[in-house]
């Protein structure tokens, strides 16, 4: 056979159709635990542009993974200027893609992709460049990253918008930097009953530990039950969890044992997220299909594996 008509197993499903692609990988790879194409899975936590990966790796990332749906999660706008919120361009440090981005790959594969919108919620043009975007079909805001209290009025009318619509709010917790005083959420989870709310990232996930220190990120201790994470996702059922990118694989692989007993107690607020930049969508370097694996071998019931892949997301986003 001529060379120039070989093509290589991932060069192929690049370019095949999502269900040819979903199918190749029902073929086991190593350690890796397969996904049939009777198992849809849904990916709450991708980015365009993400350290630069270009479109097209992504949505061969994806399709090596077997993810089925993925939310692309906008940067919001580029802001030069020094305020409450950071005083970067952006609250995303990777310098993922915008709304723009993000809404244009998902129209050009509206079978792969759904898109969300972001904005830096203390400018004061978020609200108009929020609802721009939902009412062009937006399905989630975030993921909002940006130095402001929790519980503040930023926030605040950022979820004001949210119950308008009807879409969730993914939000990054990080001690000192995002999303400041988890500790104090409760009070918007209240206020806004109707509003789901999706936690992610290093300070969210850190407080499954009642003990947690706030100022470490990735704990590598034993855990004990009964932290801020625990409590908000048991007291509210508008509060859900995002295991996306190291922060939620560490919550897992710090402590098997707890995080089966864990995933047993929130089986209907628990969501799979990739959030990982590589472009091979496989191996040890690929948080989302080592993310993926974890979540298949700690889940101690196959009804709750597959809610957290794709039940709760199903529900929450109504795809």
């Amino acid at each position: 056979m001529n060379k120039r008509h070989l093509i290589s197993r991932r060069g192929f499903l690049a370019s095949a159709p999502p269900a040819i692609a979903v199918a190749m990988q029902t073929r086991t790879r190593g350690k890796e635990k397969a996904t049939s194409i009777d198992e849809p899975v849904i990916d709450v936590h991708q980015h365009t542009n993400y350290l630069f990966r270009s479109d097209k790796k992504l949505v061969a990332h994806q399709r090596i993974m077997g993810v089925t749906t993925t939310l692309l999660l906008p940067a919001g706008s580029s802001v030069n200027r020094a305020s409450t919120h950071e005083g970067k361009s952006n609250g995303l440090a990777a310098k993922t893609g915008g709304n723009e981005t993000a809404m244009a790959l998902a129209k050009k594969y509206p079978k792969d992709f759904r898109f969300g919108v972001n904005e830096v919620p203390d400018l004061p043009n978020a609200r108009k460049e929020l609802e721009k975007y939902l009412k062009a079909g937006a399905v989630i805001i975030g993921e909002q990253k940006f130095n402001v209290a929790c519980d503040s009025p930023h926030v605040w009318s950022v979820a004001e918008v949210a119950r308008e619509y009807g879409v969730p709010v993914l939000m990054h917790f990080q001690h000192n930097s995002y999303n400041l005083g988890i500790h104090r959420f409760h009070r918007t989870l209240e206020k806004f009953p109707e509003v789901n709310f999706i936690g992610h990232a290093q300070t969210w996930w850190g407080n499954v530990d009642k003990n947690h220190k706030q100022e470490v990120m990735y704990p590598k201790t034993k855990v004990t039950e009964g932290g801020i994470t625990d409590k908000l996702l048991s007291n509210y059922p508008n509060m859900h969890g995002d295991f996306s990118a190291g922060s939620g694989l560490n919550s897992m692989l710090r402590d098997e044992e707890h995080a089966k007993e864990f995933i047993a107690r929130h089986p209907n607020q628990l969501l799979y997220g990739s959030d990982c930049p590589d472009a091979a969508g496989r191996g040890a370097g690929c948080k989302g299909s080592v993310i993926l694996a974890t979540i298949r071998r700690l889940a101690k019931d196959k009804k709750d594996e597959r809610k957290i892949l794709y039940g709760n997301s199903k529900k929450l986003f109504k795809l």
